[in-house]
């Protein structure tokens, strides 16, 4: 199915790792240049065919040195996210098939259990890998086995809570377990000057340690209120001199043994870290400091803007019509701040990617950025709201997973006004199953005080956000995909709608077609197609209210058609043709009702139209569901 990448021969060492072990005979030297040809090697491929590029280029000497010294997949290698593991996913076998990453069929961009058996856990959603890692390291203690296990994470994935309640619970246990913390962009400052690095050097010596923890032992031995007296004298000196030279602290009260700073890109340091704390019995944590985008000017000067590229073969040379809905919730909430100043955004580390940067730079006293903290950003919301401030929240909807609880207790069952704004809601492509945004209606639907609404255009979601605005008491999630806005005029006055109201954009017959979201812009961009190959004119409404619906245009459907499709980039379980579904059984109606969506099963990686395609969400798929449903009556 795919070829061989022909540029793979040229390079000395890298075309003979086959799997980590090839890496145990080579000396520092020949990791370096392995090295060298690996970051060469990624540049060129995410260069021609897209992916992420300044997070892996950032830890190639990273990865090269953890695979000399650890021996995967027997030791457990854990990474946070994934995204950043490329050099791990060519390094143990995938290095001839790299060329596919991302594409239908090809590579996962993030780590997956089911592509080779060095992925050790899935993750595509931050802050995970120390959970994940403690209980395998509990599974291998129980199993009375002694392989290594670390975990990998970033100081971003750092600002999650669930990366806190792992270390947290990781101290109290002491198990034997490595966190490598890789710093990327100084949010831990790095300790400076020449007794930093000695006492660095020395925490790594066998000998050191050795003296340290017989030197401990040997205070248990004097007296009892003296012992403790000098265990207390101990700790305080060596807590003192840390806590001032280097970050460590927080992580020795923890229950952590601390090393580090270690340079992230020195290989010959990081092999011998890494052999120095293989037999240390406890939980240790390295703080390994990095460039992202290393070995790319241009990504290591500006690593946000180069975190992922699209690929020379991936441009879409057509003309774009119509701004992204990422860019029109951008330029929206920014127009409506400038006359309502209760407006106050909130990001999940997710100012760039959800198009808030013309806010923040306007408005930047009322935002907040939290972090990779979607619960916090919620719970937070609820405080700003009981201000009488106007909070609105954009984040991924896949990401909304994580704030539910939060979403029903702080929000919702208060009572508070909050907008929640789902970007990337449907099929996202590449980014897979860990980011596909489908399971947002089905998880809501269910919560009262909740309005869920999905826009078919830009106008409709500028509608939208102002209808939001005046809520009092209840709250509004509004989903969108990641795809151009079909139809906006920046200079258009936003309208407010009803709420519970639809649209009929096509009238018709023989068959209502209930369309929400992404889905109406599709059928109505091509409703003369569509009529053409059914040979009559289907009634097109376009459902922006998912809940609350309409209820009297859907009794009105009911009475005048034979056949009602409903159509949503969403889960089919607990969506919303659940919903019509539920409201026709309530009132004993007998119409056909045939239902499009996303099915029980975890939608894999491709193009977001291959993905819909398959999916039967798009004009063939519409046109094939009406004709087999109306020829089988």
């Amino acid at each position: 199915m795919y070829r061989k990448y022909c540029c793979v021969n040229k390079y000395k060492f890298l075309t003979k790792i086959n799997n980590p072990s090839d890496l145990n005979c080579l000396t520092i030297s020949e990791l370096q240049i392995l090295s060298e040809e690996l970051a060469h090697f990624m540049d060129k491929i995410i260069k021609e065919h897209g992916g992420h590029y300044s997070s892996p280029l950032g830890v190639v000497d990273l990865s090269v040195a953890l695979h000399h010294v650890y021996d995967s997949p027997n030791d457990k290698i854990i990474w946070d996210i994934g995204h950043q593991a490329y050099p791990h996913k060519i390094l143990t076998g995938r290095r001839d098939n790299f060329h596919t990453l991302r594409q239908k069929d090809g590579i996962s961009g993030f780590l997956k259990r089911s592509e080779s058996p060095h992925d050790i856990i899935g993750a595509g959603h931050s802050s995970t890998s120390i959970s994940s890692a403690l209980g395998v390291a509990h599974a291998r203690d129980m199993s009375g086995k002694n392989n290594k296990v670390i975990a990998i994470i970033g100081d971003g994935g750092m600002t999650g809570g669930l990366a806190y309640e792992g270390l947290n619970n990781l101290g109290y246990h002491k198990t034997q377990l490595t966190v490598i913390l890789n710093d990327n962009s100084m949010s831990i400052s790095p300790s400076v000057g020449a007794l930093s690095r000695y006492l660095t050097r020395v925490v790594t010596n066998p000998t050191y340690n050795k003296v340290r923890k017989e030197l401990w032992n040997l205070t248990g031995k004097i007296p009892e209120g003296l012992s403790n007296l000098v265990r207390k004298t101990l700790r305080k000196t060596e807590g003192g001199i840390k806590g001032f030279l280097t970050p460590g602290i927080f992580f020795e009260e923890l229950g952590l043994r601390y090393i580090g700073p270690i340079p992230g890109h020195d290989i010959e340091k990081l092999v011998r870290t890494f052999n120095a704390v293989k037999e240390f019995p406890n939980p240790t944590l390295i703080h390994v400091y990095s460039d992202k985008g290393k070995r790319s000017t241009v990504a290591e000067k500006e690593p946000v803007k180069y975190y992922s590229l699209s690929g020379n073969k991936n441009i879409n040379k057509s003309k774009i019509q119509a701004p992204s809905y990422s860019t029109v919730f951008g330029k929206t909430i920014t127009q409506l701040a400038e006359k309502n100043p209760k407006i106050y955004c909130i990001t999940a580390a997710m100012e760039i990617g959800t198009g808030m940067s013309g806010y923040v730079k306007k408005f930047p006293k009322r935002y907040i950025d939290v972090g990779i903290a979607e619960g916090h950003a919620v719970t937070y919301a609820s405080g700003i709201a009981t201000g009488g401030y106007k909070p609105i929240i954009p984040f991924y909807s896949t990401f909304l997973h994580r704030a539910y609880d939060n979403i029903f207790h702080d929000v919702l069952l208060q009572d508070l006004p909050v907008i929640f704004c789902m970007d990337r809601a449907g099929v996202v492509g590449p980014d897979g199953p860990t980011h596909h945004g489908v399971y947002d209606i089905s998880l809501l639907r269910g919560l009262p005080n909740l309005i869920i609404t999905a826009p078919k255009d830009g106008n409709e979601l500028k509608n939208l956000i102002a209808t939001g605005l005046t809520l009092k008491k209840k709250s509004m999630s509004i989903r969108y995909p990641k795809d151009t806005s079909y139809n906006y005029n920046e200079s258009v006055q936003e309208e407010i709608l009803k709420i519970g109201s639809w649209e009929k954009l096509q009238s018709g017959e023989k068959t209502a077609i209930l369309a929400t979201g992404s889905m109406v812009g599709i059928i109505n961009s091509n409703y003369t197609k569509i009529c053409n190959e059914l040979g009559f004119n289907p009634e097109l409404i376009n459902a922006r209210f998912i809940k609350p619906m309409d209820f009297k245009l859907l009794n009105e459907v009911e009475n005048k058609f034979d056949l009602i499709i409903t159509m949503e980039e969403g889960a089919l379980n607990g969506g919303f043709g659940s919903g019509v579904v539920e409201y026709f059984s309530d009132h004993n109606y007998n119409t056909k009702i045939v239902r499009m969506g996303v099915p029980d099963e975890f939608v894999q990686h491709a193009t977001r139209n291959e993905l819909l395609n398959d999916l039967g969400l798009s004009v063939n798929g519409l046109i094939q569901t009406v004709k087999g449903n109306l020829n089988n009556e």
